[in-house]
């Protein structure tokens, strides 16, 4: 079983797997004008928070519960137990892919993937990241967390938490240094989407149960195009 220790570590934003190099698209909406101050850049969280946050958190508890079998009916005698978590994650993978219409975010996530599984690997290597799908560029950053979750002892509703945490903690961040907002004030923001984030997670960990093909598939096209006009900039703060 997890201590409470290993929840706020892999919460935290210090984490070597790269987040703080990212700002979650806030660079490009900045860029846009379509987050000023602290009321559009709550609004933006929030959005963020019912699309890519509730995705991710769901696929992140869809991998963990991949990675302890926790499907018998897909169990068999002429499988062995990796074979089965091979399979289910490379599922997990082809639908998250689906769900990512924005090559540069595709791009993205499976950077941010490489990222935690090195940090994963070091700190479990036994844990089962062999199973992940050998797709080019590595597997979708919310499968490896779900199986580095898994690892540490974590719950699905734990990871799913995470998941959705880190959806907008890296954003916020990133919009102290964009905008220069004060940094108390954009935590208080932050203590504010508490509850939102809390409902996200659950609601990702419930879903979890269901196949790949109906987990959420909330899409945000805006994003997707600030994306893609993001990654054509020559010079940016942010990688995305």
């Amino acid at each position: 079983m997890a201590t409470p220790s290993l929840l706020l570590l892999l919460a935290d934003g210090r984490f070597p797997a790269g987040a703080h190099a990212h700002s979650g698209g806030l660079e490009a909406a900045v860029a846009a004008g379509r987050v000023t101050d602290l009321p559009t850049l709550e609004a933006f969280l929030a959005g963020r928070l019912a699309t890519a946050g509730l995705v991710g958190a769901a696929f992140a508890a869809a991998a963990h519960r991949a990675a302890a079998l926790a499907e018998p009916c897909v169990r068999s005698a002429a499988l062995t137990e990796p074979a089965v978590r091979s399979a289910a994650l490379a599922r997990l993978d082809a639908e998250l892919d689906a769900r990512t219409a924005a090559p540069a975010l595709r791009a993205v996530s499976r950077r941010q993937g490489r990222a935690l599984l090195r940090a994963g690997r070091a700190i479990w290597p036994d844990a089962p990241f062999a199973d992940l799908p050998a797709t080019p560029g590595g597997a979708h950053q919310p499968l490896v967390l779900g199986l580095l979750c898994a690892a540490a002892g974590l719950s699905r509703l734990e990871t799913a938490t995470i998941a959705a945490y880190g959806t907008v903690t890296g954003a916020a961040s990133a919009g102290v240094r964009l905008l220069g907002l004060d940094p108390y004030r954009v935590q208080a923001l932050l203590v504010g989407l508490a509850d939102a984030c809390d409902g996200t997670a659950a609601e990702a960990a419930r879903a979890a149960d269901d196949p790949p093909e109906r987990l959420p598939a909330a899409a945000a096209p805006l994003a997707d195009i600030h994306a893609e006009i993001h990654a054509t900039w020559e010079v940016r703060l942010f990688a995305s």
